[in-house]
């Protein structure tokens, strides 16, 4: 049964109505239109649908939304066209994406990495994306980017 949520993501509060056991990943897709999360495997081990809950991040598809009591930032939230998140940007400059679909979760996780350990070495940042699957093969551009933002 549906009920009334409230949430805040990416510093704005919404009012949904969902089933409390409803991922966190359908109301962000479905009814916010955000598409920066993705569906991968639905079962969290891909890390295409990660967000940061508070500064942690987490697998959006198996987080029920009634369990969300921090704000949200997904990908739409960390920066903007005009000026984005270093990471972003440095996924940019280094090309780092491919087909672009494993980017979310990859650039979610090393910015819940970077806020947690703000100069991790390279042990740490391969540690922090081993959850992140990736099949294009992209992923020496994707530690370039990472780096890049680590060094800053």
């Amino acid at each position: 049964m549906a009920s009334q949520l409230q949430i805040t993501v990416n510093g704005k509060r919404y009012r949904v109505e969902a089933a409390p056991d409803t991922p966190l990943l359908y109301v962000l897709r479905n009814e916010l239109n955000l598409n920066g999360p993705k569906f991968g495997c639905g079962l969290a081990q891909c890390g295409a649908c990660t967000v940061h809950l508070g500064d942690r991040a987490v697998r959006s598809c198996v987080t029920p939304v009634s369990s969300v009591r921090s704000p949200v930032t997904t990908l739409e939230g960390l920066g903007t066209r005009e000026k984005p998140h270093p990471l972003q940007q440095a996924f940019i400059d280094e090309q780092a994406a491919q087909c672009g679909y494993c980017i979310n979760g990859m650039i979610m996780t090393a910015a819940a990495l970077i806020k947690r350990t703000p100069r991790p070495g390279e042990a740490q940042i391969r540690e922090a994306l081993a959850g992140n699957l990736c099949r294009c093969g992209t992923h020496m551009r994707i530690l370039r980017a990472v780096r890049r933002v680590a060094r800053a």
